[in-house]
């Protein structure tokens, strides 16, 4: 069977009639999924020469879940505003960083290969549609590997950060945000888009 094509259809179920119509077709596989109540649907995509198949991220982190890792503590605004971008930080491919005040979004950077490039793109986004930084919120989907990410959120006039924290450096990003009087609260879970 080298160099033939073979179709694959999934769905969650399939009629008699279309089983019908399909098995006279020679390069045609039909799969079912059954999608019943109370399951996740499966987000599915083409990477080369395979497929990721990932569950979708539904976890909503709450107020009395995050924990606070720095001795300057989040206002309770800075808290909504926290959760605000966490939420949006879901939405944004991987290494995403989400500058957010006030209830809005106010810069995105994402798919960098360096988390700290993303930062640096969120805040050019910000300043170039003139919104100011200054006393706004991060988000980042994942940990901050190194403390150069904080440097960069701090120096745009972010105040505090949500970051699932889990990095082999915590302690060090902990230091820089407590260096330059910035909150930061971890949620223990990540956010994963490709």
């Amino acid at each position: 069977m080298t160099g033939q094509f073979v179709e694959v259809v999934i769905a969650p179920a399939v009629t008699d009639e279309a089983r019908r119509v399909f098995s006279g077709k020679t390069n045609v596989r039909v799969l079912t999924v059954p999608l019943e109540p109370g399951t996740q649907a499966l987000d599915f995509k083409k990477v080369g020469g395979g497929l990721l198949v990932q569950t979708p991220d539904t976890m909503n982190v709450l107020r009395d879940q995050l924990k606070v890792v720095t001795r300057v503590k989040p206002t309770g605004q800075q808290i909504s505003d926290l959760l605000f971008a966490w939420r949006v930080a879901k939405f944004v491919k991987s290494n995403a960083i989400v500058f957010c005040g006030e209830g809005r979004t106010l810069g995105v950077g994402a798919g960098q290969m360096s988390r700290v490039d993303s930062a640096r793109i969120a805040a050019i986004k910000a300043q170039s549609a003139q919104l100011s930084l200054d006393g706004s919120v991060v988000a980042s989907d994942a940990f901050f590997p190194f403390r150069d990410g904080v440097d960069v959120v701090a120096a745009a006039g972010a105040r505090a950060i949500i970051q699932p924290g889990g990095s082999l450096r915590d302690q060090d990003v902990i230091g820089a945000a407590d260096e330059l009087g910035v909150a930061m609260v971890f949620t223990g879970v990540r956010h994963f888009r490709h």
